[in-house]
């Protein structure tokens, strides 16, 4: 079995697993008591928060843990919404290819009277600075822009729109889950005022993530309740899976240069394998992209049979975001960068994991190859291809 599907979620490192397991033994007071149980809790909670923070040039009062990527990158918007609201700045820039969980807020926030401006991201899939300078007006109160697509892989120029950000005055938030523990982050040097992370992309545990927020950003609370973090997510905090996120983290941002090498060698080594696959494109930039990710269209079939038929070879891939895997739409994202409807659909998203070798790409370029050919063979808009009914596209 080959598991190509690390954009959908990472399988624990062993350190992460051991962490885990001991804490949930040994450390399982609650960490806001007052006796011996649980201030043992508290040491370990809170040296998780310094540890995390450390990786981020962050401090460790800036990180609030949740419970994964979704809920930091809710609580990030309506942040910046609730203080922008205040401030009388009703307006919001991101772009038309986020994750569900920031444009679904969005779309809340434009039912309580918000306006949000969709920035487009060109066919390489890349917002272009400028284009946000000159989308930004008197009253935006947050530009939200994801680090890395968590479809196509392809890495913003973070540090170029936060400087703008910054000089303009306005919060600058990043849903960082795909890029966390995957390529370097800086906070204090990217110009980041809020960012977004979940523990299960990078060998954490599920159900465990954090945000980061810049000292003087007000953040409002999600759960009321307790008190814990320090009053800004209420419920009492899972501390095994906090210690084993901090571990995981750890170990990728201390293994991250060597990693990314060798990712990016076996990813260049599979889009060249796709790439003599007729009347079929590589989506987003090839260059300036996540070290393991691959995301191809192929013209004249069908992307779910292309799954289902790799899966019954061994090799486990997806077309695109595991949150939106049961819909029939396109992906929303290859939409945003210019994929018309027919060849979305035939898409293929493989995220590859340290553990690949040659061996492994090679057999996925092999089945590919054949199931495309395979599905080709009876695909009746293959055919009209094919006969010239119809022109080809890619």
């Amino acid at each position: 079995m080959i598991y190509a599907d690390n954009a959908a979620t990472t399988k624990m490192s062993p350190k992460a697993i051991q962490t885990m397991t001991a804490l949930l033994k040994e450390a399982w007071g609650n960490p806001s008591s007052l006796y011996a149980q649980g201030q043992r809790a508290r040491e370990i909670l809170e040296k998780a928060r310094g540890d995390v923070a450390a990786v981020l040039g962050a401090e460790p009062r800036e990180i609030i843990f949740t419970s994964g990527g979704s809920e930091a990158d809710n609580q990030a918007i309506l942040s910046a919404a609730a203080l922008g609201r205040k401030k009388g700045k009703l307006h919001i820039v991101s772009t038309a290819f986020e994750h569900h969980a920031v444009l679904h807020t969005l779309d809340k926030l434009r039912k309580e009277g918000f306006e949000v401006t969709l920035l487009d991201v060109h066919e390489n899939g890349i917002v272009r600075p400028e284009e946000v300078e000159a989308a930004l007006r008197g009253d935006t109160c947050l530009v939200t822009i994801m680090f890395a697509n968590n479809e196509i892989g392809t890495i913003q120029p973070i540090r170029e729109i936060g400087a703008i950000c910054r000089k303009k005055g306005v919060l600058f938030h990043t849903d960082a889950v795909q890029a966390v523990g995957h390529v370097p982050i800086d906070v204090r040097a990217d110009n980041i005022d809020l960012l977004s992370a979940s523990a299960h992309k990078f060998h954490g545990p599920k159900g465990v993530g954090f945000l980061y927020a810049r000292k003087g950003v007000p953040v409002s609370s999600l759960i009321e309740g307790g008190a814990q973090e320090r009053g800004k997510r209420a419920g009492t905090e899972n501390v095994p899976g906090i210690a084993a996120m901090a571990e995981a983290l750890g170990e990728a941002c201390g293994q991250m240069a060597e990693n990314a090498a060798h990712l990016t060698e076996m990813r260049d080594r599979l889009i060249r394998g796709l790439s003599g696959i007729p009347h079929s494109a590589l989506n987003g930039d090839p260059v300036y992209r996540l070290p393991g990710n691959v995301s191809f269209c192929f013209e004249g079939i069908e992307g779910e049979s292309l799954l289902l038929l790799l899966d019954d070879r061994g090799i486990q891939a997806s077309s695109g975001s595991a949150c939106t895997s049961g819909s029939l739409d396109p992906s929303h994202v290859l939409l945003a960068i210019g994929r018309v409807h027919d060849v979305a659909h035939g898409s293929l998203r493989l995220t590859l994991g340290e553990e690949i070798g040659e061996a492994e790409v090679d057999e996925i370029i092999k089945a590919v190859k054949e199931v495309v050919a395979y599905l080709r063979s009876f695909s009746p808009i293959w055919r009209d291809l094919t006969l010239g009914k119809k022109e080809y596209i890619l």
